[in-house]
């Protein structure tokens, strides 16, 4: 498991904390979340999404948000730590809770924005670009996602053209980095590469991130497209674990763990120890009591077996 020597380096964002959880089964404590984010800081993950600003009745996993964020200033104050918030109200309870930075998400389609927040896609951009810039005359640091950016698991294929438009009203109201998420894991390489391209006239590629889902076991091979387009900032998910609670069909996040592994064998470094993320597994299957992993956590598993203690 030894990292590569390479000096390209690729960003992850380890989204566990948040999107891994919000739709989970077995309620998680705070006491959880802290050490799965403190053991995913230690294993080299520099960036974690750790909580949510959205309401406790619709996503109750997330309830205990500013606790956390407080907690985490605290244990890690080196790392970079984000959170959702949906509108002004969540920016302020994020602000309020000590949170340097925050993320929207603008689902790119109608009837996207219909079913998981009641609002028309122009009244949820209205509220993504409020949001976005008050957080940045604040001094936040700020992320958008775009979701449903390839498929929408009500309309069907998403336009090219929205998402880059979407994309770029992102981009000019201040946010620093522009997450571009396969919702429902319905993209494969030939179209990543085709839609990043046309991002790219939007957004510079160094500001563009990509969110991948692993519902067709196309996760890694979509990573790998967005690396030879440029990409150099991922999101994923230790354990796999995930799946948007609003989107039919949603599986769970490509693991960081089978990115990681992808990345270092193909001479990127990310900076990330993959035996350090092996035990933030082992702590998230206890909890969630059922088995986790990406498709290399066997191999995985056998290689820490075979390594001298």
């Amino acid at each position: 498991m030894s990292a590569s020597t390479t000096t390209e380096v690729i960003h992850i964002t380890d989204v566990a904390p948040r999107d891994g959880l919000q739709n989970q089964q077995v309620r998680t404590d705070t006491a959880f979340k802290l050490k799965l984010i403190q053991m995913l800081a230690e294993a080299g993950v520099g960036s974690v999404e750790i909580g949510a600003f959205v309401s406790p009745k619709a996503v109750p996993q997330m309830a205990d948000t500013a606790e956390v964020v407080k907690s985490i200033n605290d244990l890690l104050p080196d790392v970079r730590t984000s959170v959702l918030v949906p509108n002004l109200k969540g920016l302020e309870l994020a602000r309020n809770a000590g949170a340097r930075e925050i993320a929207v998400v603008l689902s790119a389609t109608e009837t996207m924005n219909r079913k998981n927040i009641n609002m028309s896609l122009q009244q949820a951009l209205e509220a993504s670009v409020a949001t976005l810039q008050a957080a940045s005359a604040g001094g936040m640091r700020t992320r958008a996602y775009v979701a449903v950016a390839f498929d929408c698991p009500f309309e069907g294929e998403t336009p090219t053209d929205t998402v880059v438009a979407l994309a770029r009203q992102m981009k000019e109201a201040g946010a620093q980095e522009v997450v571009i998420a396969d919702t429902i894991g319905s993209a494969s390489p030939g179209m990543v590469k085709e839609r990043l391209k046309a991002l790219a006239q939007a957004v510079p590629l160094a500001e563009l991130a990509v969110h991948f889902h692993d519902t067709r076991g196309m996760g890694a091979a979509n990573a790998w497209a967005a690396l030879e387009a440029g990409v150099r900032r991922f999101d994923a998910s230790v354990g796999g674990i995930g799946g948007c609670p609003f989107a039919p069909g949603a599986a769970g996040n490509l693991a960081t763990e089978d990115l990681v592994l992808m990345a270092e064998r193909s001479g990127f470094r990310t900076g990330i120890q993959l035996d350090k993320l092996l035990s933030a597994i082992d702590l998230a299957e206890a909890a969630l009591q059922r088995p986790l992993g990406g498709r290399s956590i066997a191999w995985l598993r056998r290689q820490r077996e075979r390594t001298p203690a």
